[in-house]
């Protein structure tokens, strides 16, 4: 439920677009020093920092690696 308040839901098939570089507010997936997340993304300066669509989740400021997977470019809901 992170991603909720981007539209994002729990089961949704999320379309994601490898090897672009994120800009500021893209939704990623990244490896935070070791686990996956889907987050916004936010540079200033060399610091990263990504921030859920949920305000119960605190940010994430990666301590020792990022490796962005991709952008997200779409999300598909299965209604039935």
């Amino acid at each position: 439920d992170s991603m909720d308040g981007a539209g994002i839901k729990e089961g949704d098939l999320v379309i994601v677009e490898r090897g672009r570089d994120p800009q500021q507010n893209d939704i990623v997936i990244a490896e935070v020093d070791g686990e996956w997340t889907m987050k916004y993304y936010f540079k200033k300066g060399e610091k990263v920092v990504l921030i859920a669509a949920n305000d119960k989740y605190d940010p994430i400021h990666p301590q020792y690696e990022l490796k962005v997977g991709g952008v997200v470019t779409g999300v598909v809901r299965k209604y039935k």
